[in-house]
C-alpha cells in the first residue's frame, strides 16, 4: 500500500470492499435466472394455461396459442421489449452518480414482480405472463447497471479476476437455491404440500432471495460521480436521449469494440441455445426423464463455479481473448459430442454436463470483462446496454437454426451439432479483434497481459 506525504492510500482497500459487495449481486439475481427462468416458470405456466384452455388453445393479444408454446412467446416478447428499452436506460445510468441506488431499485422492483408469481394459480396464467415480463425486464435493466459498475470498481489488469469471481458467486447462489427447491418440489408430499404449492413457494423463494441479498451490494457499494458526460440541454429524459444519440454517432470510433460485440453475439447465441435446448435433447433424443435432466442442470451450475474461477486464472497468464478462444474450441467439441452420445447412457451425459459447466461461466465472465476494456470511461452503462440489447435482440437465431435443422432431419442430434457454426463464426471474428488497439481507442490503460 503506497504512502504519499505520510498519508496511507486506502483506496485499494475500499475498492476491494466494493468488489466483495458487488459479487453478491450475481449471487442474488441468479436465483431468478435459475429457479424461475431456467427451470420452474415455463412448465408451471403451461400447466396453469392448460386449465384455462378451450380446445387446447388460449387467447393472448388476439392470437390463439397452444399452452405448450406460451413460455416461448412470453420470453420472446419480454426479450424484445428489453432490447428496445435498455439503450435508453444505459444513457440514464451513465448520467447519474447513484448507480448503486439504480441497481437496487431495479432489483427490488424485479423481485416484487417475481413474488407475484406466487399468486399464479387455478387458470390465471395471464397474471404469470404479465408479472414475468415485468420481472424479466427489471432483471435485464439491473444487469446493465451491474455490469457498468465493474469498470468503476476494478482496474484494467484486475477486471478478468473480478468478473470471473462475480460469475462464480452467481452460479453458486443460483445453484444452491435451485438445489433446495429441487428437494422441495421432488418431495413435496413429505412436506405436506401439493406439487403446485411447492412450485409456487419455490418461485416466491427466488424473489425473496433476490431482494434480500441485494442489500449487500446496496450497502457495500459507493456512488461514484459520472465521468466524461457530454453537456446536453433539457430534462433527465431529454438529456438521456441526447447522450444516446451522441454515443450512437460515436460508435464508429470504436471499431474494435463493435467487432468483438459481433463476435459475442454469435458465440453467445450458440451458448444460450445449447443451454435452453439441452433438456429437450436429453429427454426427447437420449430418453432421460425430467428429474435426471434437472440433476444434470444442477451439476452444470456447480461445475460452472470452478469453471469461472479457473478461466479467470488462465486469463491472468494467457489473456482474456486467448482464453475465450480456447473455451470456444471446447464448445465446438461439446456440440460435436452431441452427435454420438448413446441413448440412456448416463456417464457420457454427466461428462458432457461437466464440460458445459467448465466453459459456461468462464466464457461469459471473460466476455464481460474483455468488453469492458474496449469501451470508453463514462459510457459503461450505455455500451453495456448495447451489449445486452443486441444479445437479446438476436437471441432467436440459434433457436431458429436448431428448430429448422430438427424440422428437416427429424433428429435433435444434427440440430445440436448445427450450432457449431455459431462458435466457428464467433471465433473467427474474435481472432480479428486487435485488443491493444481497442483498449487504446477507448482511452483505457493496456494491462500487462491481454
Amino acid at each position: 500500500m503506497s504512502n504519499v506525504g505520510g498519508v496511507a492510500n486506502l483506496e485499494p482497500l475500499a475498492q476491494a470492499k466494493e468488489q466483495r459487495a458487488w459479487y453478491f449481486y450475481d449471487w442474488a439475481n441468479s436465483a431468478f435466472a435459475t429457479t424461475v427462468s431456467g427451470v420452474l416458470f415455463g412448465p408451471y405456466l403451461i400447466a396453469i394455461a392448460e386449465e384455462a384452455a378451450v380446445d387446447d388453445r388460449v387467447s393472448a393479444l388476439g392470437l390463439s396459442i397452444a399452452p405448450g408454446a406460451l413460455p416461448a412467446y412470453v420470453i420472446t416478447f419480454s426479450t424484445l421489449i428489453s432490447a428496445l428499452v435498455l439503450p435508453l436506460l444505459g444513457a440514464v445510468a451513465d448520467r447519474t452518480a447513484r448507480k448503486k441506488d439504480l441497481l437496487a431499485g431495479f432489483a427490488w422492483s424485479g423481485a416484487f414482480f417475481a413474488a407475484l408469481l406466487f399468486f399464479m394459480t387455478g387458470d390465471n396464467w395471464q397474471l404469470g405472463a404479465i408479472t414475468f415480463i415485468l420481472a424479466n425486464l427489471c432483471f435485464a435493466a439491473s444487469a446493465v447497471v451491474n455490469d457498468s459498475i465493474l469498470p468503476i470498481i476494478s482496474s484494467e489488469s484486475d477486471r478478468d479476476r473480478v468478473s470471473s469471481r462475480g460469475w462464480a458467486y452467481g452460479y453458486a447462489g443460483g445453484g444452491l437455491l435451485l438445489a433446495l427447491n429441487f428437494v422441495l418440489v421432488s418431495f413435496h408430499d413429505t412436506f405436506g404440500l401439493t406439487e403446485g404449492m411447492a412450485v409456487r413457494i419455490s418461485l416466491l423463494s427466488a424473489a425473496v432471495w433476490w431482494a434480500a441479498f441485494t442489500f449487500i451490494p446496496f450497502r457495500g457499494l459507493r456512488n461514484h460521480p459520472p465521468a466524461d458526460v457530454e453537456h446536453v440541454e433539457g430534462g433527465v429524459l431529454q438529456r438521456s436521449f441526447g447522450q444516446l444519440w451522441i454515443t450512437l454517432k460515436e460508435l464508429r470510433n470504436y471499431p474494435v469494440a463493435l467487432t468483438f460485440l459481433l463476435a459475442y453475439l454469435f458465440f453467445n447465441d450458440g451458448i444460450q441455445t445449447v443451454i435452453s435446448q439441452a433438456s429437450v435433447y436429453g429427454v426427447e433424443e437420449l430418453g432421460f426423464d425430467q428429474g435426471t435432466m434437472l440433476g444434470v442442470y444442477l451439476l452444470v451450475q456447480f461445475v460452472a463455479v470452478g469453471g469461472a474461477l479457473l478461466f479467470g486464472r488462465i486469463a491472468a497468464t494467457r489473456g482474456a481473448k486467448n482464453t475465450i478462444l480456447g473455451g470456444l474450441v471446447i464448445w465446438m467439441m461439446i456440440v460435436t459430442a452431441g452427435l454420438f452420445i448413446p441413448e440412456k447412457s448416463l456417464v457420457p451425459l454427466l461428462l458432457l454436463g461437466a464440460a458445459i459447466g467448465l466453459v459456461l461461466g468462464g466464457t461469459q465472465a471473460l466476455a464481460r470483462s474483455y468488453f469492458s476494456l474496449l469501451i470508453p470511461r463514462g459510457k459503461e452503462a450505455e455500451f453495456f446496454s448495447f451489449y445486452h440489447a443486441m444479445e437479446r435482440g438476436t437471441s432467436w437465431f440459434g433457436t431458429l437454426v436448431f428448430g429448422l435443422v430438427y424440422t428437416f432431419t427429424g433428429s435433435y442430434r444434427p440440430a445440436i451439432f448445427a450450432l457449431i457454426i455459431f462458435f466457428v463464426i464467433g471465433g473467427l471474428l474474435l481472432v480479428r479483434v486487435d485488443t491493444a488497439k481497442g483498449i487504446r481507442d477507448a482511452g483505457n490503460d493496456v494491462p500487462a497481459v491481454i
